[in-house]
């Protein structure tokens, strides 16, 4: 009993060491992610005005971003499965910095296109490997908490990155320097020299974790094992991982992921530019303003992570994020362009808390031996929307001169994507009943603030 008991306290002391050593690694990680990718949407004004790149050209090359990600997707999750996560995010960070610092010298829509593409097939495999990552080292009843507060970090870094790019969009002509280069260079070499930190203090394997006692070692490892074996029906059985990726529910998540990133993505290229509606916006004051959804999207997702963690069922609370997000699009996109602001930020609260919740499902209903390319599966497909989103605001702004007929169908594929949730199965982890008394005892040692 004694050992049994200290094998729960092992763990426990192995998952809190986790959520307070790596998790903040991941974020550091995610916030340059971000801030990388988005940056063009502050910088697409000054783009038309410096290089001649138009609005569709702008929603064009935005969305080619992901075309690469996901064509390289799967390949790159594949590699980050032969060289391990250490090596492999070290080379995704370093390789995106690199490609972003380039964007700082684009003299013309193929270069923009041409970069844009590199940036997609740099940060490929990024997401999934993380996510695969947390599969590897969380017990199951802490993964959810660990992806909602890892894609927090999305908002945070959208939240930031407004300001951010109002800063160094200011320093326009600083050194000789456009601002628009300021923001592509600074952010590059940042992401850079993170990748170079991250390479010596993330660790592959819980066996080479040196912040990890033994008995932690063992003891998380041998959680992560007897999950895995819960799944597996019997020793001899062997699973065909690739025909596994064929069923159904994996192309239904697929197509809600895809509704989910369309409104993320639309927003994260496209709010700078309809906050640009208001009357007396500057570059600086527009960045802070861009910030708002995003700010009100942390909040509202620490609370859908501290009630995803209560509820048996995430499905309820993930239709409901869609239709939040369904009813403030909508709202936004018939408002005055300052309640247009406000209600795209109860829209951001939806979308933003969907995409946790999202994955939540996936991580604990998908076989282990399918888990890593169905999530790169799952995610690259899914990234499409990032694809669609701009590049069809482009075309609508370009016809129109506005991107309401846009929002009106963002709302409308949020809205399709609740009914799809319907669909989906889920199964919820099962054991003996000496494991689920770990599980909640794990739950009850690891700190809920993160």
């Amino acid at each position: 009993m004694k050992s049994v008991d200290n094998a729960v306290l092992d763990l426990a002391s192995a998952t809190r060491k986790f959520f307070k050593r790596v998790l903040p690694i991941m974020l550091v990680m995610l916030v340059c992610n971000q801030l990388n990718r988005s940056n063009i949407g502050y910088a697409q004004d000054h783009l038309q005005a410096d290089v001649g790149i138009g609005a569709a050209a702008y929603g064009f090359g935005a969305g080619l971003f992901f075309i690469a990600y996901a064509i390289f997707e799967l390949p790159s999750n594949v590699m980050m499965e032969k060289y391990g996560a250490k090596v492999w995010l070290t080379r995704i960070m370093v390789s995106w910095g690199a490609v972003s610092f380039l964007m700082a010298f684009v003299q013309n829509e193929t270069m923009f296109y041409i970069l844009r593409f590199l940036l997609g097939a740099a940060e490929a495999g990024f997401f999934p490997a993380v996510i695969f990552y947390f599969a590897r080292w969380v017990p199951a009843r802490q993964r959810g908490k660990a992806t909602a507060v890892f894609i927090a970090g999305s908002s945070v870094a959208a939240a930031i990155s407004g300001p951010i790019a109002g800063m160094l969009l200011s320093l326009n002509g600083a050194l000789g320097v456009r601002g628009w280069q300021w923001l592509f260079g600074f952010e590059g070499i940042v992401s850079v020299l993170v990748g170079i930190v991250v390479f010596f203090l993330l660790d592959a394997k819980i066996q080479d974790a040196k912040w990890l006692s033994p008995a932690e070692k063992d003891a998380l490892s041998q959680a992560i094992s007897a999950e895995d074996a819960a799944h597996t029906k019997a020793d001899t059985e062997k699973v065909n991982r690739w025909k596994m990726l064929l069923n159904p529910q994996i192309l239904l998540l697929c197509g809600i992921y895809f509704a989910i990133q369309l409104s993320i993505y639309a927003n994260t290229f496209w709010l700078p530019s309809i906050v640009k509606r208001i009357p007396g916006t500057t570059d600086l004051s527009a960045g802070f303003l861009s910030s708002i959804p995003w700010i009100c999207a942390v909040f509202a997702m620490y609370f859908a992570a501290r009630w995803q963690d209560k509820a048996r069922s995430k499905k309820p609370l993930l239709v409901a994020a869609l239709l939040v997000a369904a009813a403030g699009t909508y709202a936004a996109a018939v408002a005055s362009p300052v309640l247009a602001l406000v209600f795209l930020a109860v829209a951001a609260m939806g979308f933003k808390s969907a995409s946790p919740l999202f994955w939540t499902i996936p991580q604990s209903g998908l076989h282990p031996l399918v888990l890593a390319p169905a999530i790169a599966i799952i995610n690259s497909l899914g990234n499409l929307g990032g694809f669609v989103a701009p590049f069809g605001f482009g075309i609508i702004k370009e016809q129109t001169g506005s991107v309401v007929q846009g929002l009106f169908a963002l709302a409308a594929a949020s809205a399709v994507a609740a009914g799809l949730v319907y669909f989906l199965k889920e199964r919820r982890t099962s054991g003996t009943a000496d494991a689920l008394s770990q599980e909640r005892d794990v739950e009850a040692a690891v700190p809920t603030s993160v």
